[in-house]
């Protein structure tokens, strides 16, 4: 509860004007960093939880959050939900996954912006550095990747797609410059399970194409724009040539070698095997459309 002197808001409380959404499912090995971090930059912390059976909402209840369970149908109709159905106390809203934290430069841009965020921007990318196996992996065009996070209260939606969902805005956008951490804290058996179900939910949208409030690809456009467009490119080299082509371009030629054996594991599963299994589901799901 936010202190008051005379019935006013505190000055503490007159900048905290960002909310943070939080989806969490089984996260009890991440949920308390993601939280931690999350409290340095906000005292209006949100979960939406998919019924988790495991210590997440025990730990979480330890915090001062609202917290909140739907049935999740797939990330982008779970966000606009948390978009429509949450109250939340800010003009502005920050949403991260239950894996993701914010960095200790993050939490200093984003404090020394809340005082003054410019009257016309709308939404802000935030840069991601991914952490494999406690490693941080910097090269192979891993870094940065740019994602929209934080945004105006009713200028946001999430994209609805079966895979590889992005925020979107209307009205003009911005760059933040220090990382958000998404820290893959899970077993490698766990990754290549969550890996294989996001294999078949990347096919269903190939085969059928979400229509509701895509991002379309443009090179010259905002970075998830570009980055569309590159996948759009990448899906129309031959089935099974490309996995090997990409891992040869991240691996290779982006300097991925640079990251060490963590590197080494994460770009074969990520840029090789994850999308081999793509490319047979692919084949497969042809070959039964035929039959």
């Amino acid at each position: 509860m936010a202190l008051e002197v005379n019935g006013l808001p505190s000055e503490k409380d007159k900048i905290m004007n960002i909310s943070v959404v939080i989806l969490t499912f089984n996260s009890e090995k991440s949920i308390v960093a993601t939280l931690e971090s999350a409290f340095r930059i906000s005292n209006d912390i949100h979960i939406v939880d998919s019924f988790s059976t495991d210590k997440t909402l025990e730990i979480a209840r330890r915090y001062n959050t609202n917290i909140v369970q739907h049935e999740f149908e797939n990330y982008g109709s779970q966000r606009n939900w948390a978009i429509d159905n949450l109250s939340l106390k800010y003009d502005w809203q920050l949403h991260l996954d239950a894996d993701e934290r914010i960095s200790s430069g993050l939490v200093e841009e984003l404090n020394a912006h809340k005082t003054s965020f410019p009257i016309n921007i709308a939404g802000y990318y935030i840069p991601r550095l991914v952490y494999f196996l406690g490693r941080p992996i910097r090269h192979g065009g891993m870094f940065p990747i740019w994602h929209m996070r934080l945004f105006r209260n009713g200028a946001g939606r999430c994209e609805n797609r079966c895979y590889d969902q992005h925020f979107y805005v209307i009205g003009e956008t911005s760059r933040l410059t220090q990382p958000m951490i998404d820290d893959h804290r899970m077993s490698l058996s766990e990754w290549i399970a969550r890996h294989n179900r996001w294999a078949d939910a990347e096919v269903d949208e190939l085969m059928v194409p979400g229509k509701d409030g895509n991002i379309a690809g443009q090179i010259q456009g905002n970075p998830v724009e570009k980055k569309r467009a590159l996948r759009g490119l990448y899906y129309r080299l031959p089935l099974f040539v490309r996995p090997f082509l990409l891992f040869l371009y991240r691996y290779v030629f982006r300097l991925g070698f640079l990251d060490g054996g963590e590197g080494l594991i994460f770009f074969v599963l990520q840029t090789f095997w994850f999308r081999f299994l793509i490319d047979a589901k692919l084949f497969e799901r042809r070959l039964l459309k035929i039959e």
